[in-house]
């Protein structure tokens, strides 16, 4: 039997259900109409370098290694593919968590039903190992997830549109106020813009998948990019037409803006936007599987990870050792989430697992730009289907811009930059956890490259 490939419609909507995160797009929106000048600014000064740097490394260095691979044969010595690989894959467990404690109160909104600490924590545990589970095959089997996934996510930004339309703003629409501001508590989340921005090398993991990769990798990159920007500017207006800034959720944000957009606080349709919002969460998850996991099955083949990721299924080669330990981790994480949410029932959960795994995403993609010259001056001859316009000049400040962008955005996000006590305890738990997983992925390299040597790449 032929094996199913992906159509060129199929690999874009893949890019729209990587890419475009609407869980975070609420933490965005709290910072008021500023976001609008951070939306465009970012669009520009990363969107587009990072899309064009992704689609020449995903079709010149394809393959199951993503970033690791391309970071790994710019510098096969250093460990700098090794660090990249670790801080990729724990971002995932974090992120699953951090999404898996959303899912009771979406439920919530389904079935008129509150659960409480017992059956809100089986319900995560739930969420985490179903998307465990779909990540043990390959992603052309959850097409039809991912493409309504992508399809949900357009809808988001319609009914933003919508309502304004009909409603107008609920906030401040003077000049004035999309002046950008500079205010710690708002620089600390345009981190969340770029981490919107994050996942075009995902979509090159999928080339096994793809009819022909080295003519869809770039024309769904640049497609879904330019809908990708458009939806989120649409899902800005959106939320910042029916929210009040100062009521906007980090946690619930997207459900609070829909729920003022419908006119309903409650009931069918409401339990209906967030059903299909679940299935959101779900489609980021099984999307990003298929990349993390990949990356970190390559990764420990080569000696960079530890050997359990590197265990995959007979039957169909997916990475299933790396799946599983998500599942592991993730499961943790909720239950130490559980653990403090009965000390402190006030504590944000969602946010501070989501941002330790925004810091640790982010530092997965710093060696990424000066790699991307790298191999540019070690491989001057490779095959580049599509190549990065420009000059040396210019190249370098497309490599360098998106580069120093994220480096301060994992300072705003995890260094206080202010001693009061509301920002220590926002903060603080995220630093400390950036710290800790920093420092175990140096152990966990150490170790492996100590007890096994190194293979080719």
């Amino acid at each position: 039997m032929e094996k199913r490939k992906f159509r060129l419609a199929d690999v874009v909507l893949s890019v729209i259900c990587v890419v475009f995160v609407a869980e975070a797009a609420a933490p965005v929106a709290s910072i008021g109409n500023s976001q609008y000048f951070w939306w465009l600014f970012m669009i520009l000064a990363f969107l587009l370098p990072y899309g064009l740097i992704s689609s020449e490394l995903g079709t010149a260095f394809p393959g199951d290694g993503g970033l690791y691979d391309w970071i790994h044969t710019a510098w096969p010595d250093s460990r700098w593919g090794a660090r990249a690989s670790w801080y990729y894959w724990i971002n995932f467990p974090l992120w699953m968590a951090s999404l898996a404690v959303m899912c009771p109160e979406l439920l919530g909104y389904v079935f008129g039903w509150q659960p409480g600490p017992v059956w809100s924590l089986v319900i995560q545990l739930a969420f985490i190992w179903i998307v465990t589970v779909v990540a043990f095959y390959p992603v052309c089997d959850s097409i039809v997830i991912l493409n309504l996934s992508a399809a949900i996510k357009i809808l988001v930004g319609v009914l933003g549109i919508v309502y304004v339309a009909r409603n107008g703003f609920v906030n401040d629409m003077s000049a004035g106020t999309f002046l950008p501001s500079f205010d710690l508590d708002s620089l600390s989340y345009i981190s969340v813009i770029i981490f919107n921005f994050l996942g075009f090398e995902v979509v090159c993991t999928y080339a096994g998948s793809m009819a022909d990769p080295r003519r869809q990798i770039p024309q769904a990159i640049v497609t879904g990019g330019v809908v990708i920007a458009a939806i989120y500017l649409f899902s800005a207006f959106g939320i910042g037409a029916a929210v009040p800034t100062r009521d906007i959720s980090v946690d619930s944000g997207l459900i609070d803006a829909v729920s003022l957009m419908t006119g309903r606080t409650g009931g069918v349709l409401v339990g209906i936007v967030a059903l299909l919002f679940l299935v959101t969460l779900f489609g980021n998850m099984i999307s990003w599987s298929m990349g993390v996991n990949s990356t970190a099955a390559y990764a420990a083949e080569r000696g960079d990870m530890p050997a359990v990721f590197a265990r995959r299924r007979k039957d169909n080669d997916m990475p299933v050792g790396s799946a599983l330990v998500s599942g592991i981790v993730a499961s943790a994480v909720c239950l130490l989430g559980a653990a403090i949410q009965a000390v402190s029932p006030d504590s944000s959960l969602f946010w501070s697992f989501f941002a330790l795994n925004l810091v640790m995403l982010l530092l997965s993609y710093m060696p990424v730009f000066p790699a991307f010259l790298a191999l540019r001056r070690k491989y001057p001859q490779a095959e580049r289907p599509f190549r990065v316009p420009g000059g040396p000049g210019m190249l370098r400040v497309l490599a360098y811009v998106p580069m120093v962008l994220i480096g301060l955005s994992i300072l705003f996000t995890a260094v206080p930059l202010s001693t009061d006590r509301e920002t220590l305890a926002t903060i603080l738990p995220i630093t400390v956890g950036s710290v800790i997983s920093v420092l175990l992925g140096e152990l966990l390299i150490a170790v492996r490259r100590h007890h096994q040597p190194r293979s080719g790449g």
